[in-house]
């Protein structure tokens, strides 16, 4: 059966990947860390300046998602139709990790954070810190990680009981995320900010 999980030298692309998208941010003029000048492993505002600026927040749920489906791609990229003659895709996560960081380039460019003020209960959202997206990029590789260990069906209700779980919790997830952005609805966003 072919791996998903990369070698040394596919781990060391990675990593080399998201430091590059680092420094692509730093130069769109992205914050290192926090405005506030600290650094917390968890901030739980959500309608709050300090929103994406920390290590973690509810939105990185969301992230270990696009790992499990990530992850799921490249089963059906390489397993299924045997891409590149099936041989080992030890390039998947590093693959991965290209789509995360050029998500994170277009979450934080000035066009999407207006829409997200614009469409969303977001109305003060002013991007990621550099130190929140490279979290984002790391939460989505955690999330690659536990869809090789785990079967299908534990990564599909992981993923449902993350969506659940910060519906609950924040009245937001990553499928009203992408449906806010896409094709706003009044209704959602008014019961979103309560």
């Amino acid at each position: 059966m072919t791996s998903l999980l990369p070698n040394r030298r596919g781990v060391l692309f990675a990593l080399a990947m998201a430091l590059a998208f680092a420094a692509i941010l730093l130069a769109m003029g992205r914050n290192p860390i926090c405005p506030c000048g600290t650094v917390k492993l968890w901030h739980g505002a959500v309608q709050s300046s300090e929103n994406s600026q920390h290590i973690a927040d509810w939105y990185s749920f969301s992230h270990v998602i696009h790992g499990l489906l990530f992850y799921f791609l490249a089963h059906l990229l390489w397993r299924r139709w045997k891409l590149f003659g099936g041989r080992p895709a030890i390039w998947a996560l590093p693959i991965e990790v290209a789509f995360e960081g050029f998500w994170d380039l277009l979450e934080n460019s000035p066009l999407i954070i207006e829409r997200y003020r614009t469409v969303t209960v977001s109305i003060g959202y002013n991007g990621d810190s550099v130190v929140n997206s490279l979290t984002d990029i790391g939460f989505m590789a955690l999330g690659f990680l536990l869809a090789s260990r785990l079967p299908a069906w534990a990564s599909v209700a992981l993923a449902v009981a993350f969506e659940l779980f910060t519906l609950a919790m924040i009245r937001d997830n990553l499928t009203l995320n992408v449906l806010m952005l896409v094709w706003p609805v009044d209704a959602i966003r008014v019961w979103q900010g309560g």
